[in-house]
């Protein structure tokens, strides 16, 4: 029998990208992506969510896109494996940290038509509302609309 270790995450970066290389000069570049779950409490009715933080490593060409793309809040579809890290602190204690190895990252949102002399991006009708449409990572640069509710933090 086989195993399968595949990880699908959408959600919101929670600060911008972190771009570093490797010895070898590849690019390598890090992100933090909250993920919200939210239910009913059953005997309050009380509205309820909890909001997992997950670390994603990228390299090579994902990595250079998502460090010239991203950007703190922006949503982005991310495939790949978990990958157990072991290190050693400066205190000389052993400790673990659990990634995301991505394979494939897909930025989501709309697709802006220009921008004005202040920065600010502005849609056309055609551009998509923001919200699910899929934007691959092969696109011109992406800016997201988005709502206070919409990012967990």
């Amino acid at each position: 029998m086989t195993t399968l270790n595949k990880v699908t995450l959408i959600g919101y970066l929670g600060r911008g990208p972190e771009m570093r290389s490797t010895a070898a000069g590849d690019p390598v570049t890090q992100l933090v992506i909250a993920t919200t779950e939210t239910w009913k409490d059953k005997n309050t009715g009380e509205k309820k969510e909890s909001t997992e933080w997950h670390r994603v490593i990228l390299y090579r060409k994902l990595a250079e896109i998502a460090g010239q793309y991203l950007k703190k809040g922006s949503l982005v579809y991310v495939e790949g494996r978990l990958q157990t890290r072991k290190w050693t602190g400066k205190d000389d204690i052993e400790r673990y940290t659990v990634e995301i190895i991505a394979d494939d990252m897909r930025m989501l949102g709309g697709k802006p038509t220009h921008a004005d002399a202040d920065g600010d991006t502005h849609k056309s009708d055609d551009a998509g509302s923001g919200k699910g449409g899929k934007q691959s990572t092969r696109s011109d640069r992406v800016e997201f609309d988005l709502e206070d509710d919409m990012i967990p933090f």
